[in-house]
């Protein structure tokens, strides 16, 4: 890493018993093949580790498909690299905002088109404890279609949810719509206070599986 290419962790670390989103199972880790064992089976000298996970797709910070949402959408296999890598980012500080719906008016203002967007609302200072699950930021239904109508190619927030999980309707609104258009959606970001508004190119790519609509991801960003 220099000084002229600097790189920045976007995602939280996964580890066993993480809570990601309350009511969802956290990941097991279990050894498939031990160390010791496997002396049995190499070399002298020669040791492997092969672990399993447990783990649902929502784990983490990861990235929703549009196969997350609709029946016949594209798949995590179906995403294009293109709209995976080395995107330009715009990066909306909204750490000061009092309000928990992030609506259009806030968005005005930039070139949005062809570019991702992330939402800075400092919400992943609560990651892991209990206050993380209510009173969260959240993207509106009018701020997401006007994303929609920019052309944006992804969309992430460092919060429980891009949509507002405490409404009693259970709609999702933002989702919907994003990912209807074929726009990424990416949830539980990290370190976005760290990133210029403009300038900054990231990188958010899941494991090419079939018939998945949601899957952790390393997602990082390349500071200007």
């Amino acid at each position: 890493m220099t000084e002229h290419r600097r790189l920045v962790d976007l995602s939280h670390t996964i580890r066993e018993g993480l809570v990601t989103y309350p009511g969802l199972p956290a990941p097991v880790i279990t050894p498939f093949l031990t160390r010791e064992d496997s002396k049995a089976k190499y070399a002298p000298g020669t040791q492997f580790a092969m672990d399993l996970i447990t783990m649902i797709g929502n784990t983490g910070t990861y990235i929703d498909s549009p196969w997350h949402r609709y029946e016949g959408g594209t798949d995590l296999a179906g995403l294009d690299l293109e709209t995976l890598v080395d995107q330009p980012a715009e990066v909306f500080h909204l750490q000061d905002v009092s309000a928990r719906g992030i609506g259009p008016e806030q968005l005005h203002g930039r070139d949005l088109h062809a570019k991702a967007v992330f939402l800075d609302t400092g919400w992943s200072r609560h990651f892991g404890v209990p206050a993380y699950v209510t009173g969260a930021p959240f993207l509106t239904a009018e701020a997401a279609e006007y994303l929609v109508e920019q052309g944006v190619t992804m969309v992430g927030i460092d919060s429980l949810n891009i949509d507002d999980t405490e409404t009693p309707s259970g709609e999702r609104p933002a989702h919907s719509a994003l990912l209807a258009a074929g726009i990424h959606v990416v949830e539980h970001l990290t370190n976005l206070a760290v990133l210029p508004p403009s300038g900054s190119t990231v990188t958010v790519v899941p494991p090419k599986v079939e018939g998945f609509g949601t899957f952790p991801v390393r997602a990082f960003a390349r500071l200007p």
